[in-house]
């Protein structure tokens, strides 16, 4: 957080209005968290702290950093709805795409854009929300938690194998969510031009053919080139391409645009690619373009399309 506010307040925040965020209504984070569960991780934090899982230890004021990372991306929401503004950035930690309702993994304890996802839908009335994942790591906590609904459409770009070991490619939800979980696993050394064409070629359609009323980024940038953690390759001009291309599709669709922040733990990387995130949102749309392709990306776009042809036919290669 430190290396992200000093790299955009060099840029004044390119910008952008910054609002502090509230902590979370605890009516709205059990929508999500039983309270059960809410008041375990509560417990910990108070009695000073200790380890969740071997990956996830918190202190005494993790508690608090939650519920305010939590609130932030339901405070993001109501911006967004209330048309306050078309896009913009909820930039906290801990993460949160790997807690699922009851458990905290990963370094996530509450699953921000899930919970913004739910009060969308139940507290502010949207029928469809489209949340995407690029960050390095799958979102298996938010591919758990809308796997049998139809009204909110995950699609997740993610390194495979690498931890959690999740979202497989013949994961596509359950029940009446069959379709909705469109998981996008990619090798190591995937670059720009692999999560671009992706995005460009298989999520930007899909958004076209749902036609949701929100879209929501877990925007992790641990897939950064200099991230210690994933061995992608993918560079601030990169992860400025995916939100220009998602920019232009719910601009077609009327739709607002929100990111949450994820994983991302190089410094530089980090703080870098969440302002050219921010850039992209700020600047001046270009007219679609034609997206540069390496030679492994035709395949997995082909492969991808073919398999979600099945509930997508708009998909069909």
């Amino acid at each position: 957080m430190v290396a992200i506010d000093r790299e955009c307040s060099a840029r004044d925040w390119l910008g952008f209005e910054r609002v502090m965020s509230p902590e979370i209504d605890r009516a709205v984070l059990t929508t999500v968290h039983p309270e059960s569960y809410v008041a375990s991780i509560e417990q910990v934090c108070a009695s000073g702290g200790g380890y969740l899982d071997l990956d996830t230890v918190v202190s005494r004021d993790s508690f608090e950093a939650a519920l305010h990372a939590a609130g932030g991306a339901v405070r993001l929401v109501d911006l967004l709805l209330d048309r306050a503004t078309p896009y913009a950035f909820s930039a906290h930690r801990p993460p949160g795409h790997h807690a699922s309702g009851t458990r905290a993994m990963g370094f996530c304890l509450f699953n921000s854009v899930a919970l913004a996802a739910r009060y969308a839908l139940d507290a502010r009335g949207l029928e469809r929300v489209l949340i995407l994942d690029w960050d390095v790591h799958h979102g298996n906590g938010t591919n758990d938690i809308f796997h049998d609904t139809d009204r909110v459409l995950f699609v997740s770009i993610h390194q495979s194998p690498l931890y959690p070991g999740t979202g497989p490619a013949r994961d596509v939800g359950s029940r009446q969510g069959r379709g909705f979980t469109v998981n996008l696993p990619v090798r190591p050394g995937a670059d720009d031009r692999v999560f671009c064409s992706l995005v460009e070629l298989v999520a930007v359609p899909l958004a076209r053919a749902f036609a949701p009323q929100l879209v929501l980024i877990s925007a992790g940038y641990d897939a950064h080139r200099e991230d210690p953690l994933g061995q992608c390759e993918v560079t601030e001009e990169g992860y400025a391409a995916m939100t220009r291309s998602m920019r232009r599709v719910c601009r077609t669709l009327e739709a607002p645009l929100g990111c949450v922040l994820e994983g991302g733990y190089s410094l530089g990387g980090l703080a870098r690619s969440v302002a050219a995130t921010l850039a992209a949102l700020q600047e001046p749309l270009p007219v679609a373009e034609p997206v540069a392709c390496d030679d492994g990306a035709p395949r997995l776009v082909g492969e991808a399309r073919e398999r979600l042809s099945e509930w997508w036919p708009e998909l069909a290669v």
